[in-house]
């Protein structure tokens, strides 16, 4: 999956930094149905294959904030926009990972219910590199700004805006939603999130293609 020679330098790359004393953090970015999640997995995997425990994941979508916010906010139809993040809680999580003091719990995002569960993963200290997965992570715009300077190393999926609206599309039918909800979640949310990621991200020190 993916650009393989490129997801080959960047194994090369963070292997190369794994190997002091100081955590790395690399941050993989990438519009939604971009096929994020799965190249991080496939990362921390081919990571952990050269050594145990050498990587772990940290998803973005575990740091939605709750419909309970969402909804009285107006803001549930663009859930999965930049706003619809807590930031500064993840800047806050990446800043303990980086400190590397302690096991840090993190939260996992169910999709099947759309709910964020606090807690519901422990990365251990000793874990040498976090690979944070999710659209916004490299936004070039507050408060986003503020997470760049805690990444090692960055990385930005690229698919073609069509590929993207099929998978999108088929994402949305899984859940067996009206077709006519799943016309407006691409067109009102899902879409304009993913080109906002294209044009308003800084540029990555990786760029995978993945269509």
């Amino acid at each position: 999956m993916g650009d393989t020679d490129t997801l080959a330098q960047l194994l090369a790359a963070i292997t190369a930094r794994a190997g002091g004393s100081d955590r790395v953090i690399v941050a993989l970015a990438g519009p939604p149905g971009s096929g994020k999640s799965t190249l991080a997995e496939a990362l921390v995997a081919a990571l952990n294959a050269k050594a145990p425990d050498m990587a772990a994941v940290l998803a973005m979508d575990g740091f939605h904030y709750d419909d309970l916010y969402l909804v009285p906010a107006g803001l549930r139809p663009r859930k999965g926009a930049p706003q619809t993040f807590d930031v500064c809680g993840l800047y806050h999580t990446l800043s303990r990972l980086r400190a590397r003091d302690d096991a840090v719990a993190v939260p996992v995002f169910d999709r099947q219910i759309e709910i964020a569960r606090a807690g519901a993963r422990l990365i251990p200290a000793h874990v040498p590199v976090i690979v944070v997965e999710g659209n916004w992570l490299l936004l070039n715009q507050p408060p986003w700004t503020r997470l760049h300077p805690l990444y090692d190393l960055t990385a930005m999926v690229e698919v073609p805006e069509p590929v993207l609206r099929q998978r999108l599309a088929a994402r949305w039918q899984g859940y067996e939603l009206p077709e006519a909800e799943v016309t407006a979640r691409l067109e009102a949310n899902d879409l304009p999130n993913g080109r906002l990621v294209r044009d308003g991200s800084i540029s990555a020190d990786f760029r995978i293609f993945n269509g």
